[in-house]
């Protein structure tokens, strides 16, 4: 029988996160539960459930070196609910929350599978945060944790799973849960931890539930057609009319753009915050509002239908491609005096964090996905990802080149599937025969010699 093994991925790339990381495209978008324009409203995590308990754990700086300074230690935040555990002598499960790239506060309350499963599982929920976002700060203060390659060369993938892996086991001492069966949970870029954790850690999590997961999003690994192409079907399957007068609009946004006063042209008709000094700012905000309703397309109502039916019957009855282009913008963000085309490159703490691990704003490390606009996603401009352009612009901001290949060397995902089905079986070695066999081949061998034995002393 082979060992007890469970991992549960959804590798659904239609919801993939909106990067944008082509030669062209420079914003920094996230791999979160959260959309940017339709924020969760939880300023206070603790505010609406006071069963939730906020504790801070004595992290190392530095897991897998022993020099003087990988001894420093920072303030680890996790939080835990026990009103519904059953206890430790039930054996009760422990689910954790693997943290992503923001803070703890931001996707608290959107943690429906613990919210749903929690109770009815008798369960431990234990959220933790990941390291240089939100409150877990190295180095004492988030300007110097973030300030240079120095100090953020500790945030990587690597460090985050060791960290969640001694949390872990502090809370079981803690609660004396040493039989307590644990599964990670995680959404997207928390997704690809919770399934590297239970590759990297089998000891520690007996499964692991990755959602939406883009674990084959790399150079060596990415999908014949990804994220952008996505979008484009889904846009296209929704109404055929609003995706061709998005595919229309860029040729048109360029024409105008072309003029004298174009761009004066175009920052009036899209009510923009500041006059555009160039065509790509608004053309990179459209393509933000298409990809983020995509992605995040849920209640209350369908996002893309909502910004569709508003491409195709604008108020006025205006044909012309961008007023139509505009009233799906108010009916996406709603009625403003102004739109911000920085919208969703806000330069906060975590987007600053999350840019050296993965977007080329600031900098970038491991998470390299060539996500660019190909052939194949015709709703848009044609703008292919460019390595070369993406590695110039890292060594340009940081100093220090990002690291493509390194993500599928460390967690070898190249075929995924065959990887984890290895990761449930326990091999023996057999020194007399010089084969090795998996435990049901282990034990079938073992029953076949019983019987031959037994046959042998029958006879």
């Amino acid at each position: 029988m082979s060992l007890p093994f469970t991992i549960l991925l959804a590798l659904v790339f239609s919801i993939l996160p909106p990067y944008f990381v082509s030669l062209t495209h420079s914003k920094v978008a996230r791999l979160g539960i959260s959309p940017t324009t339709r924020p969760t409203d939880t300023v206070d995590a603790s505010a609406g459930n006071s069963d939730l308990k906020f504790f801070y754990y004595d992290q190392n700086l530095d897991h897998f070196t022993f020099t003087p300074e990988s001894y420093q230690t920072f303030q680890q935040r996790y939080a835990i609910d026990s009103k519904h555990w059953a206890g430790a002598k039930a054996n009760a499960p422990i689910l954790a929350f693997l943290g992503e790239e923001a803070s703890l506060e931001v996707d608290l309350h959107d943690v429906g599978f613990f919210q749903d499963n929690g109770p009815r599982l008798k369960a431990l929920l234990v959220y933790i945060e990941h390291r240089y976002y939100g409150k877990s700060m190295p180095f004492g203060s988030a300007e110097e944790a973030l300030k240079n390659a120095s100090t953020l060369g500790y945030l990587n993938a690597a460090q985050a799973l060791a960290d969640y892996a001694a949390i872990l086991l502090h809370v079981k001492e803690k609660y004396s849960a040493k039989h307590s069966p644990i599964i990670v949970v995680g959404a997207s870029y928390g997704g690809m931890l919770a399934a590297w954790f239970r590759l990297k850690y089998p000891h520690i999590a007996l499964g692991a539930l990755a959602s939406s997961a883009p674990l084959l999003y790399f150079e060596d690994t990415r999908p014949k057609f990804g994220y952008y192409h996505v979008i484009t079907n889904v846009f296209k399957e929704t109404s055929e009319r609003c995706y061709k007068t998005i595919r229309k609009s860029w040729k048109e946004i360029d024409r105008v753009a072309a003029k004298s006063n174009g761009l004066l042209i175009l920052s009036k008709k899209f009510r923009t915050c500041a006059r555009l000094s160039r065509s790509f700012d608004i053309k990179d905000f459209l393509d933000s509002i298409y990809a983020e309703s995509v992605q995040f397309n849920g209640n209350p109502g369908d996002w893309v239908a909502t910004l569709c039916n508003a491409i195709d019957n604008p108020p006025n009855r205006k044909n012309y491609v961008l007023d139509r282009i505009f009233a799906g913008v108010v009916a996406y963000i709603g009625n403003q005096s102004c739109y911000d085309t920085d919208l969703f490159i806000e330069p906060s703490n975590d987007i600053i964090a999350w840019s050296w691990q993965a977007c080329k704003l600031w900098g970038c490390s491991e998470i390299v996905m060539p996500i660019g606009h190909d052939k194949h996603d015709t709703m848009f401009q044609t703008a292919p990802f460019n390595m070369t352009n993406f590695i110039d612009d890292c060594k340009s901001n940081y100093g220090v080149s990002p690291r493509p290949h390194w993500i599928t060397t460390y967690f070898g995902i190249q075929d995924v599937k065959l990887i984890l089905r290895r990761f449930g079986k326990l091999d023996f070695f057999n020194t007399a025969n010089r084969y090795t066999f998996s435990r049901p081949q282990h034990e079938e061998k073992r029953r076949s010699r019983m019987a031959g034995d037994a046959k042998r002393k029958r006879d």
